[in-house]
This record gives structure tokens, sequence and C-alpha cells, in this order.
């Protein structure tokens, strides 16, 4: 044995322990402490959204590492993904229920549909930094009493803030097209295009998620890089809300 290397040890197995709290304390105060701080004061004049009428129900589709919104698809919503039809994938056709969206790394998102094609590659680039893409899919009826899917209901200005803030993630070309990444898909169902942004593992899929709800006038905590301390935000900071609303959120 080295000299010193046993008294090395200890010291590194207190700056692996200290590192390992000081995650464990950013991702609890990520989650407690509200964005925007304004959600810690009240609102006297809030109501409940419910009583406002011409509601828009949103999804909040987690797995164990990502989130996706899914968004109805009404005729001003498949207007606007109107481009994804030159792509092969239409979203005003017959069946179509739910736009869903989400966003993350180019490298982990394309290379890994499931966890049997996870590669050293794309985590490496996952948790430095990699190009970024915005991955589209359709779907029909979703079981909104599941477990993995969180409901939320706007009222159209919130929901219009939340689509256009989907719609800005896209790259686009001089024309205004979204940039399609040939060639990357899971399925018949789904295409990928190019993002705005960088991924890394402090900005990451579910932390743009967060960001989409803000802009829709919700709380959420103030850094939740994992899908359970997102949703278990919605459901801590959005019992009143800055828009002199109350979303509801399930």
């Amino acid at each position: 044995m080295a000299p010193g290397a046993g008294a090395r040890r200890p010291r590194v197995r207190r700056c692996l322990l200290a590192a390992a709290l000081l995650i464990l304390v950013s991702l609890g105060l990520g989650t407690v402490v509200p964005r925007p701080l304004s959600a810690l004061l009240p609102v006297a004049d809030a109501t409940d959204s419910r009583a406002l009428g011409n509601m828009r129900t949103v999804l909040v589709l987690s797995s164990e590492i990502h989130t996706d919104l899914a968004l109805p698809v009404t005729p001003d919503v498949a207007a606007d993904f109107a481009f994804m039809a030159a792509d092969g994938l239409d979203p005003a056709q017959p069946g179509v229920e739910y736009l869903i969206a989400g966003w993350g790394g180019r490298s982990f998102y394309i290379e890994t549909p499931t966890w049997s094609d996870l590669k050293p590659g794309p985590v490496l680039r996952a948790l430095t930094l990699d190009r970024s893409v915005m991955h589209v899919g359709l779907a029909g009826d979703i079981d909104q009493s599941h477990p993995t899917v969180r409901t939320i209901e706007l009222d159209e200005a919130s929901f219009q803030r939340l689509l256009q803030s989907v719609l800005a993630s896209f790259i686009r070309t001089p024309d205004g097209v979204p940039v399609l990444v040939a060639g990357a898909r899971y399925g018949d169902y789904d295409r990928f295009y190019e993002a705005e942004g960088r991924f890394n593992a402090i900005v990451g899929c579910n932390v743009w998620t967060a960001r989409m709800l803000r802009q829709a006038g919700l709380a959420t905590g103030w850094w939740t890089p994992l899908p359970v301390l997102l949703t278990t935000s919605l459901g801590l900071h959005n019992t009143s809300n800055r828009f002199g609303y109350s979303p509801v959120v399930r």
C-alpha cells in the first residue's frame, strides 16, 4: 500500500458523502422552493378555473427519467403542427386525439428508445453537453387515471402561451419550417426535429417541461431534473395562481 493511502480513504469517503448530501439537499430545495417565488404569496381573488369555461386539458406523461406534454389536437393545434404532414405524419388525420411533445438531448434521445439500447456514448453526452431535439408523436385516447399521467386544465389564454412556447422550441429554416432530423424516429407515429438550446444533466428534459408549464401560468419547483420532482412540485405549488385563477392539477 502506498504511504498515506489509508489516510486518504476516509477523506475520499467524506467528500463523496458530502457531495451526495449536497445533491439530495439541492433536489429537495429544488422541489419545495417554487418558481416563480411569487407562488408563495396568497392570491385573494383567485377563482376556480373550472368556472371560467372553455378549458383545455393538457397531460404530463412521465417515465422513470423523462416527461412529455400531451396537447389535445383541436383544429387550431393541428394547424400549428401541420408542417408534420410534409414529413409523413399528419396531426389532422382521423383518430388522433393528442400531440405528444418533448425536448431532450439529441444523442441520448434518438439512440436510446428503450433501456436495452443504452450505450456509453449517449450517456456521456447527456451528462456533459449535447445538441437538443424535439420529439413529436401522435396518440389516440390516453388513460388519464394512469399513475404516470398528470392532468392539467388550462384556460384558453394559458393554453395558448403553452402552445406557443412549445412551438418556439423548434429550430426553423429562414422560411419558418421546423428542421426534421432525417431518419430519426421510434416508429410510424413520431418524428424528431432540431431544437433550440443545449442539453445537459442540469438543464434537461424535465426542466424544459417545467419551463413550458410556467409559461402557462403554473408554478413548479425551482429545479426539477427528475419526473417525480416535477409532478410533486406541480401538486405542491398550484393551489393558487398568479394569473387570477386556480388551475386544476390532478
